[in-house]
């Protein structure tokens, strides 16, 4: 029954794996901590410091990918705001 933790404790990686973005899924579509992110072949160099290869753009002009928020609307039973106009000239005293 001591093997049983130990197996648990090497299995919970495996659960939470992001998809790899390999040639054949490139132009894949995935969602990333509420980023859209696309699989793509990102070209690399020294500059960035990273070889060729495909890699996930998540990068910030990507969109959101999280459901929009409903809008509020105001209270159905409050009238809506008006704007009165009197044209007459005050009261002469």
């Amino acid at each position: 029954m001591g093997w049983l933790p130990l197996l648990l404790l090497l299995a919970w990686p495996a659960a939470a794996q992001v998809p790899l973005c390999i040639p054949e899924r490139e132009g894949m579509l995935a969602c990333f901590e509420d980023r859209l992110c696309r699989c793509r072949f990102d070209s690399g160099g020294q500059l960035s410091g990273r070889p060729a290869g495909h890699r996930w753009d998540c990068g910030p002009l990507r969109p959101d990918c999280r459901s929009p928020e409903p809008q509020r609307q105001p209270p159905p039973w409050l009238p809506p705001p008006q704007l009165l106009l009197d044209a007459r000239p005050p009261p002469a005293r």
